[in-house]
């Protein structure tokens, strides 16, 4: 038995002087976070208890925080830092620039008589929620609430708590079905599985939509003003959640549309940034802002979720290796046409097709060698 977190985001409704209440803390709270950011900056200190000794009197009586308050300060700084350290490796100070406020489980809130009691600078507010869609979550003999994230978004204040609960974990011995995932720009996905058969999903709309948007923005920098910025912001924003949005729907319809116990494969696309450097200089927006990643993530949870499995493989060679003879030459492949010939076997199809297929043989011998009894059907 294993654990999984999602986040769930639930609407609390606020009055006026409710609202003041939280805008308060949490501006306070956040201009407490850039304090101690620029005290990290320039000693490199990220513990906690040091730091705790020697701004501890200082936040809580130049921000009026409270204790608890405090401490989750230093908890948000050093986690940022650490995060830059672990992906940029090298020390650069981060802004906080929006609002915010970390609130701790039965600490800086908690649940009592369907409201939320949440901690303030000027003491505990009740304030009821909208639970439509978020009811399962409120078992708390399933689901247990994390450090909470209070966030206002245009003018609607929620909180971001991550849920953590048991899910059964899949053992390779119980996979029943092996997809390959072979993902792309003229096809979002193209997939091949255990019983050979094929499916796609375009992404010739999503291409052009993305062009509209590139189009927009650029026609937006030209003005250099302030209002021309706002609308490129709100631009930036409208179009991450639309691409989140067909991001779930398409890793949905993946695990729904296959059995339980799926082993889904993936090519490991962690260096796609570098790649960019070979690609036309017009196409490079394209390749760097598609967004594998997110689809990758969202994928991952939602397997887990259908007790299945994501593995990610070498991604070198799956659209050149011929699946049917094995030979591997750069000209098998017709990029312009999308086309895959084998100039050994003369085996044709379409070259997202072909990376499915290799991906999805790779899954089959990622079980041979991890020893597990053959219950796949294998060509």
């Amino acid at each position: 038995m294993g654990q999984m977190t999602v986040t769930a985001k639930i609407q609390i409704s606020v009055s006026d002087d409710e609202k003041t209440l939280l805008d308060n803390t949490m501006f306070a709270y956040r201009d407490a976070c850039n304090y101690v950011s620029n005290y990290v900056s320039q000693t490199h200190d990220l513990k906690q208890f040091s730091l705790n000794k020697a701004l501890y009197s200082t936040i809580r009586e130049r921000f009026g925080l409270k204790s608890q308050m405090t401490q989750s300060v230093f908890k948000a700084v050093i986690a940022r830092y650490k995060t830059i350290l672990e992906n940029q490796k090298e020390w650069i100070k981060p802004c906080f620039k929006k609002p915010q406020y970390d609130l701790v489980w039965n600490r800086d809130y908690s649940l009592t008589q369907n409201c939320f009691s949440v901690n303030t600078l000027y003491g505990r507010v009740k304030l009821s929620y909208f639970a439509q869609g978020m009811d399962k979550y409120f078992d708390h003999t399933i689901y247990k609430f994390g450090t909470a994230k209070l966030v206002n978004k245009h003018g609607k204040y929620y909180l971001h708590i991550p849920v953590t609960y048991d899910v059964e974990e899949t053992s390779l011995s119980d996979i029943c079905n092996v997809v390959g995932i072979d993902r792309g720009i003229n096809f979002v996905v193209a997939t091949y599985d255990s019983k050979y058969k094929s499916k796609f999903v375009r992404g010739k709309e999503i291409k052009q939509k993305r062009a509209n948007y590139s189009k927009l923005r650029k026609e937006l920098q030209m003005r250099h003003t302030s209002s021309s910025r706002r609308r490129i912001k709100a631009i930036d924003q409208r179009e991450n959640r639309w691409m989140q949005d067909i991001n779930h729907q398409v890793s949905k319809a993946l695990v729904e549309k296959n059995p339980k116990h799926t082993l889904f494969v993936l090519e490991d696309l962690s260096g796609v940034r570098n790649a960019t450097e070979r690609v036309r200089m017009k196409d490079r927006y394209v390749s760097v802002s598609w967004s594998f990643y997110d689809l990758e993530q969202k994928l991952i949870y939602k397997a887990k979720q259908n007790q299945s499995t994501v593995i990610k493989v070498d991604p070198h060679y799956t659209s050149q290796c011929c699946p049917v003879c094995g030979h591997i030459e750069k000209a098998n492949r017709n990029k312009k046409k999308h086309l895959f010939t084998c100039k050994n076997c003369g085996y044709q199809s379409n070259d997202d097709r072909i990376g499915a297929m290799n991906l999805y043989r790779m899954g089959i011998n990622y079980l041979v060698d991890s020893q597990v009894p053959n219950t796949v059907v294998v060509e």
